[in-house]
This record gives C-alpha cells, sequence and structure tokens, in this order.
C-alpha cells in the first residue's frame, strides 16, 4: 500500500502511532481486506468497490441508521461498523478510492463448517441480527444492491438472456434451461409471500465466513460484512444459511450426483432461528424459513445459468462452461431441498411443538 495513503490514515483517524504496518487480510472477493497494525491497536481497512457497491451513500445510510437505533448491549456479539473519519463520515476518499477502517475483532473464520452445533449457533447470530431491529422501520432502508434477492426480476433476466443467447446452447444447457423453467412454481410462492409477509432488517448475505467465531467454534465473536444490509424478508437470510451450510458440497463442486441435504446440519438451522424467533416472528414467517432454502438456490442457480447465456459477463470463470456447471450444481442441491420437503416438515412440527410447550 502507497506510504502517502497510510500517513493520510493517521491523520484522518487520528492513529497516534509514528508507525504503521499493514498486511492483506482474508479471502474476501469483492474489496481489498488489510488488517493494520498502529502501535498497540489493530484495526481493519477495506478498499471499498464502487463497481460491485454502485451507492456508497445509501451504505453509509443503512449503517448510520443502525448505529441509531440500538444499543451494542442488545447483541451476545460485536458488530462492527465503520469507525467515523475525522469529518464524521464513514467512507474516506484517499488518492481518488474509498476507504473505510473497523475495529479489529479476535477470532476465527471459517468458509465451511463440519458439525450441527456451529451450524446452530450461526442461525442463532443471524437470527438475533433480526431479532434486535424487528422493530425498526426496515422501509427506510435504501437498497445497496437493487433487486438483489429478487426472484421475479432474476427470472426477467433469465428469460431476457433466453430471447438474445449469447452462445449456442448445447444438449447440457437445454436441459438445465428447462430445469430452471420448471422451477416457475416457487416464483408463485414468492409473489405470495410479498404479499402476505411484513418486510425485515436483513443481513442478506449469511455465508459462514461473515462470521468470526472464537477458537472453539462455540461462540459467534461477531457478525460482519454489513454492506447488503436492506429490507428483505426473513427467509432470505436463512435461505442462504441452508443453500451455503446445508449442502454436502461447494457450489463449485461436480460432484452433481452426490449433492445432498445434510439434515443434521439443516437441523442445527432451523433450531437456531427457531430457538432465538419463535414466539417473535408472525407463524407465516417461520413457516416460510424451508422456502428459503429453495428460493436462495434457484436464484443463485438462475444467475449462473443466465450469466453462461449472456456470454460470461458477470461472474469470474475459469473455463466456458463454469457457469453452466455451477447452475447444475445449484440445480443438484434445488432437487435434494425438494426432495427433503417432507423429513423437513417433520423437523419444523417438534420445533413448534417445543414452543407450544
Amino acid at each position: 500500500m502507497k506510504e502517502g495513503i497510510l500517513n493520510a490514515l493517521k491523520g484522518t483517524y487520528g492513529l497516534a502511532s509514528q508507525t504503521i504496518n499493514v498486511e492483506r487480510f482474508g479471502s474476501g472477493h469483492i474489496h481489498k481486506t488489510y488488517r493494520v497494525f498502529a502501535g498497540s491497536e489493530s484495526y481493519i481497512l477495506q478498499a471499498f468497490n464502487d463497481l460491485v457497491f454502485k451507492y456508497p451513500e445509501r451504505i453509509s445510510g443503512n449503517q448510520q441508521y443502525l448505529m441509531d437505533y440500538f444499543d451494542p448491549k442488545d447483541l451476545p456479539f460485536s458488530l462492527p461498523l465503520p469507525i467515523v473519519n475525522d469529518k464524521g463520515h464513514f467512507f474516506t476518499d484517499l488518492g481518488g478510492e474509498l476507504y473505510r477502517l473497523f475495529p479489529f475483532v479476535n477470532g476465527i473464520t471459517k468458509d465451511a463448517i463440519e458439525q450441527a452445533d456451529q451450524a446452530e449457533r450461526a442461525a442463532e447470530a443471524f437470527a438475533y441480527f433480526i431479532l434486535v431491529f424487528l422493530q425498526a422501520d426496515a422501509k427506510k432502508l435504501a437498497d445497496t444492491i437493487v433487486h438483489f434477492h429478487d426472484l421475479n426480476k432474476r427470472f426477467e433476466q433469465f428469460d431476457a438472456a433466453l430471447k438474445s443467447p449469447k452462445i449456442q446452447p448445447d444438449g447440457i444447457t437445454l436441459k438445465m434451461i428447462a430445469f430452471y423453467d420448471e422451477m416457475r412454481a416457487l416464483q408463485e410462492k414468492y409473489q405470495a409471500y410479498r404479499r402476505e409477509l411484513p418486510l425485515r432488517v436483513t443481513h442478506n448475505d449469511t455465508k459462514i465466513n461473515n462470521l468470526i467465531f472464537g477458537e472453539d467454534m462455540q461462540k459467534v465473536n461477531a457478525l460482519i460484512d454489513l454492506d447488503t444490509i436492506m429490507a428483505g424478508y426473513v427467509f432470505y437470510d436463512f435461505g442462504d444459511l441452508v443453500r451455503t451450510v446445508a449442502c454436502t458440497q461447494d457450489e463449485s463442486s461436480l460432484e452433481w450426483d452426490s449433492i445432498q441435504v445434510d439434515m443434521n446440519k439443516y437441523e442445527g438451522l432451523l433450531k437456531g432461528f427457531y430457538g432465538v424467533l419463535g414466539g417473535k416472528l408472525l407463524p407465516e414467517e417461520l413457516e416460510s424459513l424451508p422456502y428459503g432454502g429453495e428460493m436462495m438456490t434457484l436464484i443463485m442457480g438462475l444467475r449462473f445459468l443466465t450469466d453462461h447465456l449472456n456470454g460470461n459477463v458477470y461472474y469470474q470463470v475459469d473455463y466456458p462452461e463454469q457457469n453452466l456447471h455451477r447452475a447444475q450444481n445449484q440445480a443438484a442441491l434445488l432437487r435434494a431441498l425438494i426432495g427433503k420437503r417432507g423429513e423437513i416438515e417433520a423437523l419444523e412440527g417438534k420445533l413448534k411443538h417445543r414452543l407450544s410447550l
């Protein structure tokens, strides 16, 4: 990192140390992230990617609303929001780039978890985030990524790509097109939920690596990556957890025949949400959670297949068919989730019974 930027940091954020050391940190793909050592203090510095997040002022506005709304003591973990600079702003323009400074939180991050109790701890953390802002007016939040989890919009984009594909669809592509076209029944259910359910403050990117765990993985120290906080439905956050935690393979796996739902982890996720939010949400919101797993998987599959049809213009690929293969991966998971509906309904019944005792 340029020496001039480091010197500007000291003045902008009032870092007292004469010596500042910086090293790359984490495995994030959107923002460049660094750990900053300033004497005995440690921080996280991000070079903000405004090509992906085109409305940084909306992120600032949403995060300011959160800061004004809640007491940090209301959460059993840290919610590390940006440190304001000497002008009272979250973002600092240094050399034509936007930067943010965050407090550093000790702990470990994981891209995957192995045990059901870890899945439950993760689900509890994201559920507590929803709980603490349950009375907030979600409509006051701006969309930081427009149509991010809008299934209607994703089908519109898919349909547009079908009308003028940039590639010549082969047999496998046509098979995937037919599969995703058959999933429009999930779109009808989405439209019904949009009419019936209230908007909540949701995280919208509930991946395991957006949690900082304690060293024993039994406690969450912090919930991070707050750029996608927007108004949403509770099933968004549960659904993305299911997609990324309860699948027996990651989304890049080519072993489609071995993709299944890890029901132990799924149960842990469901217990985490029910344990925190049971009795706090409308019954219809709790009942929508399993739908979220199917919908979020469908959205990602649609996005991968649409990008394949468009000639791989959005997602980075290592070979031309990678987005098609990703779509096949998500299709396999979606089939597995649909096949487990009976078992999932039985799990819901057990948890509802516990709530009624």
